[in-house]
């Protein structure tokens, strides 16, 4: 009955946030993020061993709680089930990730391209303002794609794997990642343990995520065998160890380049391009969008019968 209520608990959060979006007051994960900064100011020191004592000063309490609200609710079928969908619903950002992509798309499409670099730092942690068009579709393809598995697969698959404390466990730790995890001179070494974690963390959803991908191609017109190739040639030169899947897969798929310059608030980065076919436009944004839904109705599929039978 735990494993069917977990199951039915992931279905309902999803359901949850395609209708209202992420909570617009109070939101849990904003309070938790007033929590790790105080954190961080109370015990800053830049070195490693303080780092890795403030990521378990800010994950631990959290899912030894979530742990046990869920043996709380365990003979409980109607209260699990509400309990996780409410948590479900909380850590999922699919369906603000998807609007704002949209947005952003159609102003591309339309010329505006003011509104455009305006809309971008909503979605991404880009400099916008000397992006082109195709630099702005490019970053914005980019970040539907990784913030697929971040903000839709990756929860799901805690969720379905490790329940309410995955669910909630992820979530911080991505959180974590995006507060301190990033290489700037204050976090250089203190957010290291952060960084790890979510590395970790994504290992695993970031390539259900690119296989979910491939799979997805036929339903858009796309090329699985071209996402493959990407994926196959170009992951493993991205910085990053799981965002290199996302992004290569959805690239071959769409039939578009992705990578090169990227600037974050004047740092600069080469990355290298993936894919092999030619700058994207607005029509590949409406694309990553249509794929990254496919991707998460696979992923919710897949993972809630790894719930029932899982867990």
């Amino acid at each position: 009955m735990r494993r069917s209520a977990t199951a039915l608990g992931l279905v309902l959060g999803v359901a949850l946030d395609g209708l209202l979006g992420d909570p617009r007051h109070a939101h849990p994960v904003a309070a938790y993020g007033r929590y790790a900064a105080a954190l961080d100011r109370r015990l800053h020191r830049d070195d490693h061993a303080r780092g890795a004592l403030y990521a378990a000063a800010a994950l631990l309490p959290l899912v030894a709680a979530a742990g046990r609200l869920e043996e709380m609710t365990s003979g409980r079928p109607v209260r699990h089930v509400a309990l996780v969908a409410a948590a479900t619903w909380t850590v999922l950002g699919g369906h603000s990730l998807r609007r704002v992509a949209a947005d952003i798309g159609a102003t591309v499409e339309a010329g505006d391209l003011a509104a455009a670099r305006r809309l971008l730092p909503s979605l991404c942690g880009r400099d916008p303002h000397d992006l082109d068009a195709a630099g702005i579709a490019r970053a914005t393809v980019e970040s539907v794609a990784e913030n697929t598995c971040d903000a839709v697969v990756a929860p799901l698959f805690w969720g379905a794997v490790a329940g309410l404390p995955g669910l909630l466990g992820y979530r911080a730790v991505n959180t974590l990642d995006a507060m301190v995890g990033h290489r700037s001179a204050r976090y250089a070494r203190f957010g290291t343990a952060a960084a790890w974690l979510d590395d970790a963390a994504n290992l695993l959803p970031a390539r259900l995520t690119g296989a979910l991908t491939l799979l997805a191609a036929p339903l858009l017109g796309g090329d699985a065998r071209a996402g493959l190739a990407a994926w196959r040639t170009g992951a493993h030169r991205h910085p990053s160890p799981n965002s290199g899947v996302c992004e290569s897969a959805a690239a071959g798929v769409l039939g578009v380049r992705l990578g090169g310059r990227t600037v974050y608030a004047g740092r600069v980065e080469e990355r290298p391009w993936l894919g092999a076919g030619a700058d994207p436009g607005g029509e590949t944004v409406r694309q990553a969008v249509r794929l990254s839904r496919a991707v998460q109705f696979g992923a919710l599929a897949a993972l809630a019968l790894v719930a029932g039978a899982w867990r």
